[in-house]
């Protein structure tokens, strides 16, 4: 059976992290909110959030099934699937040092979020500007050399081309979009910390070029990104 990922159809979002493991697999997989036939639009995965028989039902999206398996929060999809598509390393010492990456760059992707929605997500960008203005001023000169820079040391002492032994892991492929996504929010301070960090912007660059990722990123299964996604452009704020 295919894998079924449930997300938002509209924007990459944290989906966009298992996307990128199951695309550079080659995976059977199924972006069931995608679909446009009777098996699939949003419907199905609302219901399956909302079914009321589930136990232990996901808290909201990403979510995969696998088989009977149903598995939310993305750095949990990617621990099941990691090993499954061969993108975890070797052995446990690698599988758990990569999930701790992976979770690290989930804590810089909520911090992106909260440059555009510091007072709460139940308010439009529009309602906090100011406070926006001023997230985004400390995320700029602190948090993303900060964060790059963190990757940076563990490249370099990696050897300067993966962050997991020698291979290619879930954890490259999440940073790629990590840094991906900077740059189209803050281009110019992202471009600035990238300076610090050639290795970050190696890997990125290289990851990019890869068979299957250049291919995914060129097709219409990569949604663009837009202002209704983590990473948003606003220009006032990397000015």
């Amino acid at each position: 059976m295919p894998y079924e990922l449930h997300y938002w159809p509209m924007i990459q979002g944290r989906g966009e992290f298992v996307r990128l493991a199951l695309e550079e697999a080659g995976a059977d997989y199924i972006d069931v909110a995608r679909r446009d036939d009777d098996a699939g639009g949003i419907g199905p995965m609302l219901d399956r959030l909302s079914d009321p028989a589930n136990p232990r039902p996901p808290f909201a999206p990403p979510f995969l099934r696998d088989g009977d398996l149903v598995i939310g929060q993305g750095a949990a999809i990617l621990l099941h699937l990691g090993p499954r598509l061969g993108l975890a390393g070797t052995g446990d010492r690698d599988r758990i040092w990569t999930h701790q990456l992976q979770l690290t760059i989930a804590d810089a992707v909520d911090e992106v979020h909260d440059t555009h929605h510091p007072l709460g997500v139940d308010l439009y960008y529009e309602d906090q500007k100011p406070e926006a203005l001023r997230r985004a001023a400390g995320f700029k000169t602190g948090r993303i050399p900060k964060f790059l820079g963190y990757f940076e040391r563990v490249l370099t002492a990696n050897g300067g081309a993966r962050l997991v032994g020698m291979e290619l892991t879930y954890a490259d492929l999440s940073l790629f979009q990590l840094v991906d996504g900077l740059l189209y929010a803050f281009p110019k301070a992202t471009a600035a910390a990238l300076q610090a960090t050639p290795h970050v912007e190696r890997l990125h660059d290289s990851t990019a070029r890869r068979p299957r990722i250049a291919a995914y990123l060129a097709s219409e299964r990569r949604v663009p990104f837009n202002e209704d996604g983590i990473f948003r452009h606003y220009p006032e704020l990397d000015s």
